[in-house]
């Protein structure tokens, strides 16, 4: 009696194993299906989007922000972790300079562009102030009532197992790319070709640290190391995406740009001021952290206006 009932449940076992492995195939093909479908729907989309003006630069330049990130992965991969004193500087770092991107990249040309459309001085600055709210309030709506963890430090909040852990995370990394990938777009529309490129290059220097932050969390969260690689690496594909949608619908309503611009400013300052400042100053480098902003700040000042 004692025996059948060892064995039933190595039967069951066996049944599953046979199951699963006839199901196997016909996952793989189900994926295929998909894959070749969203690939289909990516092509033809891109052979509409292509005619409008614009939106090859801001493929080319989201797709270098994106680049970005995925090098930043490669210390984690090549040399041991970094200290977490390093990680906060390389993050005020990048603070410092999305600050300064969103000052000199996307709101003094929403101010000119305003101007350049006849509008005068109080209507011009209000609706720039409007926007830019707008821009930060659109996050704030979506961290709100999304499920999510936040990008920096989260880890093991959202619940008990390791996926939620992992959705949330990824979750996350699609809030944050979104706006940078827009103002790449935005910029490349409204801006001129220097002021455009040298947005992406500030983005792209604090993509960097932000890759390797993203692999590292969700190392901790107890993801393999290749696949918390290749997830870090990868994070940043959003971000040709939403340049890409950014500049086409810009360049369909020209009218638009000043305000679109300072939309994206305002959710950069979103990502800076509620993420990443915060994180930096977590863990008690406070100074640290600072003087990298600094550092990021001017470097990013200095690009633009003398690149401008």
């Amino acid at each position: 009696m004692d025996h059948q009932a060892e064995t039933l449940p190595a039967q069951e076992q066996q049944g599953e194993t046979r199951t699963a492995a006839v199901l196997r195939p016909r996952q793989w093909l189900g994926l295929a299906i998909v894959l070749v479908g969203a690939l289909v729907l990516v092509a033809r989309s891109w052979q509409s989007l292509s005619l409008l003006p614009h939106v090859g630069e801001a493929l080319v330049l989201g797709s270098v922000a994106a680049l970005a990130t995925a090098l930043g992965v490669l210390p984690m991969l090549l040399l041991r972790e970094p200290q977490q004193r390093t990680l906060d500087v390389l993050l005020g770092f990048g603070a410092g300079v999305m600050l300064a991107a969103t000052s000199f990249s996307l709101l003094n040309p929403a101010l000119a562009a305003a101007q350049a459309a006849g509008l005068g001085s109080w209507p011009r600055a209000l609706g720039v102030g409007l926007s830019l709210l707008c821009g930060a309030g659109l996050l704030m709506l979506v961290e709100r009532f999304l499920p999510h963890e936040h990008f920096f430090g989260g880890v093991g909040r959202a619940g008990p197992t390791r996926m939620r852990r992992v959705t949330l995370f990824v979750l996350a990394i699609v809030l944050h790319n979104i706006p940078e990938g827009m103002a790449i777009g935005v910029a490349v529309a409204g801006a001129d070709a220097a002021r455009a490129s040298a947005l992406t290059m500030g983005i792209a220097i604090q993509d960097v640290p932000e890759g390797l932050v993203v692999a590292l969390a969700l190392r901790a969260a107890g993801i393999r190391l290749a696949l918390a690689a290749a997830v870090g690496a990868l994070s940043g594909l959003v971000e040709p995406v939403a340049a890409v949608l950014a500049a086409a619908a810009t360049g369909v309503f020209h009218s638009l740009l000043p305000w679109g611009l300072a939309f994206s400013a305002g959710a950069m300052l979103f990502v800076v001021s509620h993420e990443v400042i915060p994180e930096s100053h977590r863990q008690g480098h406070e100074r640290w952290a600072t003087t990298g902003l600094l550092l990021g700040f001017v470097l990013m000042m200095v690009l633009d206006t003398a690149l401008g």
